[in-house]
């Protein structure tokens, strides 16, 4: 879920920041370009802890400079097993979108237990047999991660309401 990583990151810097406050411009251009992302191999960078001391920048042409900052930061990365509490952000006949801070993950109807029926009266939700609980847009859920797809600057979840413990939390 959450880790602390060291990574590496170039930041090109324009001449007029070259003075006593340059520290100060290379952290906060490094963080704005950095929290926020996601970096598919590490997952979503959330907050940037530690900036170790910059290495000498190179020169480029137009007066520019590149600095090479190491950092460490926290990144969320789920897991495949992962049990995650998440807000329903979309429901459609083929499953339900949840959210677990910038993870989106999508519950197939398939993964979602059998007692639970595809309903777009009111709105689009999916009742209980006993027409007791409704998974609908808003709803706080309890899934497992049953699947993950790492791509470049994303990371795709299947997720499963369909075990012991997993399903609606509250309305």
């Amino acid at each position: 879920m959450f880790f602390q990583v060291q990574l590496e990151r170039a930041i090109s810097l324009h001449p007029r920041h070259f003075g006593p406050k340059m520290r100060e411009v290379l952290r906060a251009n490094l963080k704005s370009e950095v929290e926020g992302t996601c970096d598919g191999k590490n997952g979503y960078i959330v907050l940037v802890t530690k900036i170790h001391d910059a290495k000498p920048g190179v020169i480029k042409e137009g007066g520019w400079a590149a600095f090479d900052l190491v950092y460490d930061c926290i990144v969320f990365r789920p897991f495949k097993g992962e049990i995650l509490e998440c807000v329903v952000k979309e429901v459609n006949k083929f499953g339900f979108f949840a959210e677990a801070g910038p993870q989106q993950i999508f519950v197939s109807e398939i993964l979602i237990p059998n007692d639970y029926q595809f309903s777009s009266v009111d709105e689009p939700c999916y009742q209980s047999s006993d027409g007791l609980d409704r998974i609908r847009k808003d709803s706080e859920v309890r899934l497992k991660i049953v699947g993950t797809c790492i791509e470049n600057t994303e990371i795709k979840c299947i997720g499963s309401i369909k075990d012991n413990y997993l399903g609606l939390i509250s309305e």
